[in-house]
């Protein structure tokens, strides 16, 4: 039977899991996956974090707890992610030590509402940094304008940093020249540059939602021949400046003292549009040195029948170029599309987050009464 999952790592394609929940840690769930589907690493964010204090009762002990102290919601919260995020990284830390810490990593974001302002977003860094205590952490930092002088500033902590909510290419160059700013930065300090990981996570399928509704809009045949694009060739010219940024002599300057590139890692791969091919964000986007982070079910669906072609990506740049021209000539103004694509994504995680808030003080209101968490 064919390993689907085998041959995109080997194609230099790093599967990771884009969820997280206690229940999928107590039932050996997470471990299962990483054994035998290949996952080498794990992504979490606020929505998911809502989604498992909703609907699993494993955290009522801890939620109890917790009300017996007397510890505000937002501490609570702190608490009750970093606790499930510490046992991955745990769980995890095989494929770490296996790949010699460039894998098994597990990722926790700092509060989406500080995703524009620096100060406090490194301060929340440094504290999960602290609290989690695993080599094998992510502390995710948005791609805002606030976030980049962050994201240099945790690096030069000697704090790995996974780069989130990117959409633009504009702005994918500006994340790289934060990270090797970064590092330069905790070279100096004196951090072992070996220690300290980075992933940039470029999201894929929002940037199709978006173009495409605006397409339909357009109604022209032409526009519509456009649908379903733009996502993969956006990610692909942005692995293109990657390459041509890790292939730099201030890159190879970082990689003679032991630094490890800036992985650039394609999120939001499950397609929202039924009627794209269900691992389309997958197989489009195979190149070395990569990640995937997908959710449960394309995991799955790729190890059922995704197809690992070799690298899709380095050979499509001026195809790519010519969707973004298309697109142009009917009228998508690009700028407008990643202004509106970062926006919302921030919101949407600052929605998640007073969804997680509101959830976890309603557990301890319910606790403090004595009834269930």
């Amino acid at each position: 039977m064919t390993d689907r999952l085998k041959e995109l790592t080997s194609a230099g394609v790093a599967v990771w899991l884009d969820d997280l929940s206690r229940t999928r840690l107590s039932s050996g769930g997470l471990d299962q996956l990483r054994r035998e589907k290949h996952v080498a690493g794990v992504t979490t964010n606020p929505t998911i974090f809502a989604k498992a204090l909703k609907d699993a009762d494993e955290y009522d002990w801890q939620v109890r707890d917790l009300a017996a102290r007397g510890v505000q919601v937002e501490e609570a919260v702190r608490m009750l992610t970093t606790y499930d995020v510490r046992w991955a990284c745990d769980v995890m830390r095989p494929s770490y030590d296996g790949s010699a810490g460039v894998d098994g990593r597990v990722s926790i974001e700092v509060d989406p509402r500080l995703a524009h302002d620096a100060e406090k977003t490194v301060a929340e860094a440094k504290a999960l940094w602290w609290l989690v205590d695993r080599p094998n952490l992510f502390i995710k930092i948005p791609a805002t304008e606030a976030g980049l002088p962050a994201i240099t500033a945790t690096l030069a902590e000697g704090i790995s940093v996974n780069v989130t909510l990117i959409f633009g290419l504009d702005r994918y160059s500006q994340v790289m020249e934060a990270f090797l700013a970064g590092l330069e930065q905790a070279k100096a300090n004196g951090h072992d540059l070996s220690t300290i990981g980075s992933v940039a996570s470029f999201f894929v399928s929002r940037v199709d939602s978006e173009i495409d509704k605006r397409l339909e809009k357009t109604g022209s045949a032409e526009a519509k021949g456009l649908r379903g694009k733009a996502a993969v060739a956006n990610a692909r010219l942005a692995y293109e400046r990657y390459s041509e940024v890790f292939s730099s002599d201030r890159w190879r300057a970082l990689a003679d003292a032991g630094a490890h590139p800036q992985r650039p890692l394609w999120a939001s791969t499950s397609t929202k549009n039924p009627d794209y091919r269900d691992v389309i964000y997958v197989e489009e986007l195979i190149a070395p040195g990569t990640v995937n982070t997908m959710p449960e079910p394309v995991v799955h669906a790729y190890a059922d029948h995704g197809e690992t072609r070799g690298d899709t990506v380095t050979g499509a740049y001026d195809e790519s170029r010519q969707v973004f021209a298309d697109l142009e000539s009917v009228g998508v103004d690009m700028a407008d599309v990643i202004a509106t694509l970062e926006r919302e994504g921030v919101e949407k995680f600052e929605a998640s987050w007073q969804e997680l808030l509101d959830g976890v003080r309603t557990s301890l209101e319910a606790a403090q009464r004595g009834g269930k968490a």
